[in-house]
Parts: C-alpha cells; sequence; structure tokens
C-alpha cells in the first residue's frame, strides 16, 4: 500500500492514515541558543556594573556598614519573606512560588544606579549596595530558598536545582569583579564599558520578550494571581525599603536610594538564572514572571520618579527639602556626577 497521500514524507512508520513523525527538536536547539546568548549578554552587563564601582568608595562603605547594613536586610530579609508570603495567599503554583523567591533573591542592576541618580539619591551606597547584594546573593538566594520552600520540598512537591543555580551565580558574579578591577586600573575606558553595558542590558530585555515568547509560548497563558503578584512585589519592595531606611534614621536622600535597590531587582539575572535551571516543562509555567516582574518595576519606578520630580519643581527645594547634613548633601552631589559618568552623554 502506498501511504504517501496520508503520512509525511518524515514518517517511520506507517500504518495506513496512522504515522509516527520523530519530534522536533527545534525548541530543545533553541533553548540552549538562548541559555548560551542570555549567560553571555547577562556577563556582559554584570562586567559593566563592575565598572561602575569605585574600590575605595567601595571600601569606606564596608568600613561605615550601617546603610548597607539596611540594603542587606531589605534585599535578603523583606523581599524574599514578602515573596513567600504573596505565593501562599494567592496559592501559585509551587516550582512558580520558587521563581518569585528567586526574584526577591535577586540584586539590583545598573538601572536601580540610573534612577538613583535620577532622584537625587546617594550614589556611592546604591553602587555598593548593588554590588555586595550580587556577591552575597551567591550564598543568600540559596539560603532563602532553602528556607522558605522546606513546605513544598518536605511534602515532594518540588526539587530545588541547587547545584544549577550555584553555578549560575558562580559564572555570573565573576565578571562583578573583573569589571571592579578595570575600573580600577582603566577609570576611562570603565565609562565606556559602562554606557555598553547599559544598552546591552536593554537589547537583553527585548531578546528575553521576544525569544521566550517564541519557545516558550504555553508560559504566557497564565493564572491572573501570578500578574497580581508580580505587580504587588516591587510596589511592597520600595514601600517597605523606604519606611524602613527611614525608621532606622538614615536621611531622606539614603531612604529613597535604599527603596530603589529594593524594589528594583536584576530581572536578567532572574530570567538567566531560571532558564539555565529548570526544565523545558517547567519554564513553560514560570518564565514569564520575571518579565512580568520587570514590566511593573519599571512602570511604578517611572511613577515614584515623576512624584519626586513634581514635588521638587513645584516647591522649588532640592538641598533644603529635607533636614539633612548640607555636608553629607555637597558630598553625595560632589561624587554623584564623578561615579555616574558613565551615564552621562558626551558634551559637544
Amino acid at each position: 500500500m502506498n501511504n504517501s497521500t496520508s503520512c509525511l514524507a518524515t514518517a517511520t512508520v506507517c500504518n495506513g492514515s496512522s504515522c509516527v513523525v520523530p519530534v522536533s527538536n527545534f525548541n530543545a536547539i533553541l533553548s540552549v541558543v538562548l541559555s548560551t546568548v542570555l549567560t553571555i549578554l547577562l556577563a556582559m552587563v554584570m562586567f559593566s556594573m563592575g565598572c561602575n564601582v569605585e574600590i575605595k568608595k567601595f571600601l569606606g562603605h564596608i568600613k561605615r556598614p550601617w546603610g548597607i547594613c539596611i540594603g542587606f536586610l531589605c534585599q535578603f530579609g523583606i523581599m524574599p519573606l514578602v515573596g513567600f508570603i504573596l505565593s501562599v495567599a494567592f496559592d501559585i503554583l509551587p516550582i512558580q512560588a520558587v521563581v518569585v523567591l528567586i526574584m526577591g533573591c535577586c540584586p539590583g542592576g545598573t538601572a536601580s544606579n540610573i534612577l538613583a541618580y535620577w532622584v537625587d539619591g546617594d550614589m556611592d551606597l546604591s553602587v555598593s549596595m548593588t554590588t555586595c547584594s550580587t556577591l552575597l546573593a551567591l550564598g543568600m538566594m540559596p539560603l532563602c530558598l532553602l528556607i522558605y520552600t522546606k513546605m513544598w520540598v518536605d511534602s515532594g512537591t518540588i526539587i530545588i536545582p541547587y547545584d544549577n543555580i550555584g553555578t549560575s551565580l558562580v559564572a555570573l558574579v565573576v565578571p562583578v569583579s573583573i569589571g571592579m578591577f578595570v575600573n580600577h586600573k582603566w577609570p576611562q575606558k570603565a565609562k565606556i564599558i559602562l554606557k555598553i553595558g547599559s544598552i546591552t542590558g536593554a537589547i537583553l530585555i527585548v531578546l528575553i520578550a521576544v525569544v521566550g515568547g517564541i519557545l516558550y509560548q504555553s508560559a504566557w497563558i497564565i493564572a491572573p494571581k501570578l500578574w497580581i503578584v508580580g505587580t504587588i512585589f516591587p510596589v511592597a519592595g520600595y514601600s517597605l525599603g523606604f519606611f524602613l531606611a527611614r525608621i532606622a534614621g538614615q536621611p531622606w536622600h539614603r531612604c529613597r536610594t535604599v527603596a530603589l535597590e529594593t524594589g528594583m531587582q536584576n530581572t536578567q539575572l532572574c530570567s538567566t538564572v531560571v532558564q539555565l535551571s529548570f526544565t523545558y516543562e517547567e519554564l513553560n509555567q514560570v518564565f514569564t514572571f520575571p518579565l512580568i516582574y520587570s514590566i511593573f518595576q519599571l512602570a511604578f519606578a517611572g511613577i515614584f520618579l515623576g512624584i519626586y520630580l513634581s514635588y521638587k519643581k513645584c516647591y522649588g527645594k532640592n538641598n533644603e527639602e529635607f533636614p539633612e547634613s548640607k555636608n553629607n548633601e555637597t558630598v553625595s552631589e560632589s561624587s554623584l556626577y564623578k561615579v555616574n559618568e558613565g551615564f552621562q552623554p558626551h558634551e559637544k
């Protein structure tokens, strides 16, 4: 019998109208390519972030670590706890809860440094907090996952791929250290690298959205409650970070800085860790959450920035705006441009 009219040419077994066709490995190949490209691009972003760190100022904050300690408490205390509470409250899938927790443990990125500059924050503190949280995430992310996922792991619902997560973090923390060394040795070249890294970060977000949308199409078909979690999470981070810093007696410009560093997470890092750590089937359930968080963290950051700039413009207050030491403000402002010269357009 000739089955050519009823079976595809690639069929391996034909029985009348029943055919067995080899499973296409296109998605598997695309997933490997995406993992490789994400790792390379994110390494470039992390390298450029290291190029924004001045070792002397970084060590200065380490010697006076009160601000960094507050940031540490917010980053690895408040955010994972809020992520756990939201996961339980909205009863999302355990594998989705793990990704929410990974997002909560991710450090800030260059976006938080740029926004801290725009809201007249403490730039030295912002960069130091970003660097410290990036380095500490190597140990704190697995620890937080161990603590908060115990209820699901003990029941056998999920298995946390600690080895994959740890490997991803190690591979992505190393470029930060190299970037710090480059900035120490060749500061002018580091500013150019910083600009390239900022552009690369934007490209990375678009690439994750486009390729991820093609590769994990079913991941966009998710329950509304995951969107709600992605909406509440960054707002809670911004608000709790600000109030905790204020309760700790920090000046207003540092409160704004801590708020941004707490709520604005490195979503590119989260996407890459998730992509490298979970199976294709699991990614179809969780891949979109970092993108959802990224959308709303930027949206609310834009709203907060607009409110701050409108307030400053209407009341005409800058250094006199808050009851802070003028010396502290002067130091912050004088170092602000220098630290962020890489974010500035060249004057012609």
